[in-house]
């Protein structure tokens, strides 16, 4: 039914506009995607040679023990994220999983999504993350926690900030609701630019007693 419905109804590929058949990219777009593949630091998930961790990391070791990304935010990866969280596609989302699902397993007992304010929820319509965390937890046989983390503030998007103004932005913006004491929890959302949300949640977290905090992520910013 797929292959009949391709055919009368063929897809254009998001990137460059030539034919894909069902899928959202044309092969050879998806085999360029930025960063796939690409070692990077286990920490923060910056592109670093050999995949060791990085002087950052190293100097300053972030909340959050280990991340995983997918991509790097570049085109087509950050028109396309774009396109899911303003434009509603979420279409989108299936790729998105598939790649991030392509990463190892996160040795972790939970999974939480990125969370928004409930206004922005409202907003849009759909938290991006939850979306992207549904079918990974369930590819990965681990526990799934929708409503675990709340987000009391109404932060200015972080993407608008100054790199330094980004800590004090998400600072207190989180609070954990239901026991996480000695989980692993392995947090999922679409973007990490600094790390500075991240951070933010992860360092709630483990003050609520999770034994630690790693993440998974589509794109990491270069």
């Amino acid at each position: 039914m797929g292959c009949a419905l391709d055919a009368i109804l063929p897809q254009q590929c998001f990137a460059c506009g030539a034919g894909s058949g069902g899928g959202v990219l044309c092969d050879d777009c998806r085999a360029e995607l930025p960063g796939r593949g690409r070692a990077r630091c286990p920490v923060c998930a910056i592109e670093q040679p050999e995949g060791l961790v990085c002087g950052a990391c190293i100097i300053t070791p972030p909340p959050f023990g280990a991340s995983r990304a997918a991509l790097d935010y570049a085109f087509p990866a950050d028109r396309m994220v774009q396109a899911l969280k303003y434009a509603h596609r979420l279409s989108l989302s299936r790729l998105f999983v598939e790649l991030m699902a392509a990463e190892p397993c996160p040795q972790a007992d939970l999974v939480v999504p990125m969370p928004l304010h409930p206004a922005r929820l409202r907003l849009r319509g759909f938290n991006q993350a939850a979306e992207l965390a549904r079918p990974l937890a369930a590819a990965w046989g681990i526990p799934l926690r929708l409503d675990g983390i709340v987000r009391d503030l109404d932060t200015h998007p972080q993407a608008a900030l100054p790199w330094k103004a980004r800590a004090g932005n998400v600072r207190g913006a989180f609070r954990v609701r239901g026991s996480v004491e000695g989980l692993r929890v392995v947090v999922v959302d679409d973007v990490m630019t600094t790390g500075a949300t991240l951070d933010a949640l992860a360092g709630c977290l483990l003050s609520a007693g999770a034994a630690s905090v790693s993440a998974v992520v589509l794109a990491r910013t270069p």
